[in-house]
């Protein structure tokens, strides 16, 4: 089992890394949100635990800023259908303490906040989850702040709302809003964070 990758960042997107490790190997990261915003630039050197889900058609490697949001997501993976894809856009929309809170306090509302989560979804999660995360001790998944003080990502954002399954109308039109009300100077997840708090009406 691979749980750690450390070495150079060669390549550095809202959804995926890649890192080439000091024994010359290269690997291709699957990322939440903070991750993204946590890591240094290109050419830096990073470090991120992982978690390896194979199936069938493929592996697939995910990566996370803290052991503690591995277990969430290894967690996550274990309600009924929840794909990876599906709980790594829980962990995007949501931080790993926000989702475990929601899911333990039985918050219809803010799970349903995550693109692909209806009520029947958020219910479901709640049913199978909300008596199993009593191991977990609450971590912090604050950020490093880097990239605070970038220019406003704002295709990059589009791009990644788009991924978590909203039309490229939609997301435009959440993306659009956030700048229009004045909300200059984010960092692209922080950008997308508030077109997902827009567009969910918190």
């Amino acid at each position: 089992m691979i749980v750690q990758v450390a070495g150079v960042l060669i390549t550095k997107e809202l959804d995926r890394v890649e890192i080439l490790t000091d024994g010359g190997v290269a690997y291709e990261l699957a990322v939440p949100l903070n991750a993204y915003e946590a890591m240094g630039k290109v050419g830096e050197r990073a470090a991120l635990h992982t978690y390896l889900v194979v199936k069938e058609d493929g592996w697939q490697l995910f990566g996370f800023t803290a052991a503690y949001e591995r277990r969430v997501f290894q967690k996550v993976l274990g309600a009924k259908g929840v794909g990876p894809s599906l709980a790594l856009g829980l962990l995007s929309s949501l931080t790993a303490d926000r989702l475990v809170r929601a899911i333990r306090e039985k918050d219809v509302p803010t799970l349903q906040s995550v693109p692909r989560v209806g009520r029947k979804k958020a219910e479901q999660l709640i049913l199978d989850l909300a008596d199993k995360l009593d191991d977990l001790q609450q971590g912090s998944t604050a950020t490093s702040g880097a990239g605070r003080s970038a220019a406003p990502g704002t295709e990059d954002a589009i791009r990644a709302l788009v991924s978590l399954g909203y039309s490229t109308a939609d997301a435009e039109k959440a993306v659009r809003g956030v700048l229009d009300g004045g909300a200059r100077g984010l960092s692209a997840p922080e950008l997308i964070r508030a077109a997902l708090a827009r567009i969910g009406g918190r």
